[in-house]
């Protein structure tokens, strides 16, 4: 009996193991990833109004959204940026690159949905509320209460795109000073103090997460 019982606690220490080490090779593999090489002329051709430095940044938000789909398994993570979603778009076009990508860094295909902007200003649905969490927790911002905006939520009005969803921090302060438009980010769900946070931990190994990255079931 006593040794049934160490073989079942090596095994779980193995498998507990294998799962630290394959957390760690995806996340490593996602940041790793060439992914100028193979898409930064075409999102130049795409975007021509985008600088070297600016599609850079672009690339930067693009490991971010991928990173919060892995923290998030197969859970519905929305895209907040048009111009990551552009890249994604020409990433998939590289249909050979994108499918060992994605076995690599999610262990399954990983779909494309379009970019997705709150429903009205100061409503989000699941997938925007879920991927807020996820990008605050990876820069270690707190949703409930921040002092910044996460990059993917912050780009597309850092880089004046053309159609791009702009979000503010404090929406009464952006009008006041003569915004127009855009979304409010202290109403995405645990933003500011909002409701909504639905039981999602937000945590690194997407445990209590919500629903799938870009739809993204096999």
């Amino acid at each position: 009996m006593g040794k049934i019982i160490i073989v079942l606690l090596l095994a779980l220490l193995a498998a507990f193991l294998w799962r630290q080490w394959a957390v760690q090779h995806r996340a490593g593999y996602i940041g790793r990833y060439p992914y100028e090489r193979f898409l930064d002329k075409r999102l130049a051709a795409r975007r021509p109004e985008l600088t070297t430095e600016q599609r850079a940044q672009v690339f930067a938000a693009l490991i971010d959204y991928f990173q919060i789909c892995r923290m998030a398994g197969r859970r519905m993570v929305a895209m907040p940026s048009q111009a990551v979603d552009d890249a994604w778009h020409e990433f998939i076009l590289f249909t050979r690159h994108y499918d060992t990508f994605c076995r690599q860094a999610f262990g399954r295909f990983l779909h494309h949905t379009p970019a997705e902007a709150m429903s009205s200003p100061t409503q989000a649905s699941d997938g925007i509320k879920r991927a807020w969490r996820l990008a605050c927790a990876l820069e270690k911002i707190n949703p409930k209460a921040p002092e910044r905006l996460p990059r993917l939520f912050a780009l597309d009005a850092a880089l004046g795109l053309a159609g791009g969803f702009v979000y503010h921090l404090d929406c009464m302060a952006a009008r006041n000073g003569g915004a127009d438009g855009g979304y409010c980010a202290s109403h995405i769900g645990c933003g500011g103090g909002g409701s909504g946070c639905g039981g999602d931990s937000g945590s690194a190994d997407g445990s209590g997460c919500g629903g799938g990255c870009g739809g993204g079931g096999d």
